[in-house]
């Protein structure tokens, strides 16, 4: 059972005729975005797209799905994947890497939602990483923080290309572990107000909906 196929298709019905649409990154939002092309070919709705990233931006070119800008227009719903989802659906975004324009595009809609499979149901956020956009310069003071903050941060490294993973923003990805997070929303504030941060992937209090794929069915969780 293709959990994330599931989920994805499931929030494509969310979306309204007429609606901005804010366009996550991720597996699991391939599968959303597939489905909206569909809606958009099969029952002729008129939507607009706004994506976070490169591959949500190729995609939803690919399936013919109308890009527009934040510049542009309001966003209605923004729809988009976690690694982690709290009791309180706080989330822990970025394995990716593109958390920064997820945030902003996030944060900037009328309802969020966001969409995973169970197994990213947690009592507290802690066991993924929290991912880090920061400017290359800034390592070693961001590093020196981090560590005073009880992490040991790494630079993601990329995987088919030699060095660390580059940002669609151009800026260098780091993974801070922080093996429990008690307290989300100080977290990311504490993390932003270190120079040379330009946005970490804890997302405190944004989302208005989870929608949740599970082995016997399909869960709404509204906050």
């Amino acid at each position: 059972m293709n959990l994330k196929k599931i989920v994805g298709f499931e929030a494509a019905k969310e979306v309204k005729d007429g609606d901005i649409v804010g366009l996550g990154t991720g597996s699991t939002m391939e599968y959303f975005i597939t489905k909206l092309g569909e809606r958009i070919e099969n029952e002729e709705i008129e939507i607009m797209g706004i994506p976070t990233s490169y591959q949500s931006f190729l995609l939803a070119k690919e399936l013919n799905i109308p890009v527009t800008t934040l510049d542009e227009y309001d966003i209605d719903i923004a729809i988009d994947g976690a690694d982690e989802i709290d009791k309180d659906l706080n989330l822990i975004k970025g394995g990716g890497g593109a958390h920064t324009l997820e945030k902003i595009v996030d944060y900037s809609a009328k309802v969020f939602i966001v969409i995973a499979d169970e197994n990213k149901l947690v009592k507290n956020l802690g066991n993924f990483p929290v991912p880090l956009e920061i400017i290359s310069e800034s390592v070693k003071p961001v590093f020196s923080a981090l560590r005073d903050m009880g992490s040991e941060p790494i630079i993601r490294m990329a995987k088919h290309k030699v060095g660390p993973v580059i940002s669609d923003n151009g800026n260098f990805i780091v993974d801070a572990k922080f093996p429990i997070v008690n307290n989300p929303v100080q977290l990311e504030k504490d993390l932003n107000s270190i120079p040379g941060v330009i946005e970490n992937g804890i997302f405190s209090q944004m989302t208005d909906k989870a929608i949740i794929a599970c082995e016997n069915g399909i869960k709404k969780i509204n906050f």
